[in-house]
């Protein structure tokens, strides 16, 4: 069945029709878990943040207003399991949750085609680096590892490691040009500082 209007569904959903817990399912799972990969870069933790938000989307079905967009909800929801579950394993600084905000506020309203190729064509650029400074750059934006525990790991200096996270983000900017720049900086977590 094909839910007409927003409101349809969500009323659906509040008489605990499992037909429309389905529909959802199958409409907004691989969007929302697209979205939740941007936030942890774990193919694992995006699932198991995704299937909460499912799972309490259903639990609290009966609070579920129709005035609201499902799809504004469960995207919102994604991103507050995920500062839940951010915030247990570490704190988390004020400027990176306004970056996550950003993202946050970028990708809701994309289609999920959008938001894939987008994360495809940042990845493949990311995997065409040099092979060290790949290494040093997924280490520090993708696994949120500081300049010194690299270097330690690496055995070598945090200077040196902080001169190929530069070199990774130049060949990046080159490579993706201005439109991809904003998602990069978003994505990977770079602080200003080391645009420069």
């Amino acid at each position: 069945m094909d839910y007409k209007t927003n409101s349809d569904l969500i009323k659906s959903l509040k008489n605990g029709e499992e037909r429309a817990y389905m529909y959802l399912l199958d409409k907004l799972h691989r969007r929302l878990y697209a979205y939740a990969m941007t936030l942890v870069n774990d193919h694992a933790m995006a699932e198991d943040i995704v299937q909460n938000v499912f799972l309490k989307t259903w639990q609290h079905r009966k609070k579920l207003n129709i005035e609201f967009s499902i799809q504004s909800f469960l995207y919102r929801s994604v991103y507050n399991e995920f500062v839940n579950t951010y915030k247990k394993g570490k704190s988390v600084m004020l400027l990176q949750m306004k970056y996550y905000e950003s993202l946050s506020e970028t990708i809701e309203n994309k289609d999920d085609t959008i938001i894939e190729k987008m994360i495809d064509i940042v990845s493949g650029e990311i995997e065409k680096l040099p092979p060290k400074c790949r290494q040093i750059f997924s280490m520090s934006k993708k696994e949120g590892l500081s300049n010194i525990e690299i270097a330690e790991y690496l055995k070598i200096s945090p200077k040196a490691v902080e001169k190929q996270i530069t070199k990774a983000f130049n060949i990046l900017r080159v490579s993706l040009k201005d439109k991809y720049e904003t998602l990069i900086f978003i994505l990977f977590r770079i602080r200003a500082s080391e645009k420069n």
